[in-house]
């Protein structure tokens, strides 16, 4: 019997739940707008995607097979994550300015360095076959399935993050908004890597 229905609940469960990209998402949406946003969400999708296949195809199981690759992967994607609550949690009021170049950049790189999106992602294929486990057909199912959770999931907290650039917040709100943002990234990097 398939495990599709299930499977999808439980993506939409895991790759929904708060983390370093969904963070990133609220604040660029915040500060630039939804539509302005749409070249970070864009890079951002790719990058999971990319990450999705990786664990799907289980590659992820041959880096972190070797030691110093693993640690060096780990040290990257912690950098990154340490920098980016850094921008977020020390960004100016009324939100940081993102060039579209380097949205992409930082969109693409947030999406394949993101340590909660790949501990779901193994998670997820893992525990269900939605096809004969193990067939070609079953990894390009759940690579689907999870490609299009990502994406409506994600639009959604892009148009929360949008909603939220709408209000007119204090001084204080806004910096203790920016600072629990930066705080949500730096809380799922750390469970990420207990």
């Amino acid at each position: 019997m398939s495990d599709a229905l299930p499977f999808t609940l439980a993506a939409v469960a895991l790759l929904g739940s708060p983390g370093p990209a969904i963070a990133a998402l609220l604040a660029v949406g915040r500060a630039q707008g939804f539509r302005a946003s749409l070249p970070f969400f864009i890079a951002l999708q790719l990058g999971l995607a990319l990450a999705a296949g990786l664990s799907t195809a289980g590659l992820v199981s041959v880096f972190t097979a070797i030691p110093a690759v693993e640690r060096a992967l780990m040290l990257i994607a912690l950098a990154y994550l340490v920098w980016l609550a850094w921008k977020i949690g020390s960004a100016p009021l009324g939100g940081v300015e993102v060039s579209t170049a380097s949205s992409l950049g930082q969109g693409f790189l947030l999406g394949i360095a993101n340590p909660k999106a790949y501990l779901a992602f193994a998670s997820l294929i893992a525990s269900f076959a939605i096809l004969p486990r193990g067939s070609v057909g079953d990894g390009a199912a759940k690579w689907a399935i999870l490609v299009a959770v990502m994406i409506v999931v994600d639009l959604a907290w892009l148009a929360a993050g949008a909603a939220l650039g709408g209000l007119k917040l204090s001084s204080r709100a806004e910096r203790a908004m920016n600072l629990a943002m930066a705080a949500g990234i730096l809380a799922a990097a750390a469970l990420a890597f207990l």
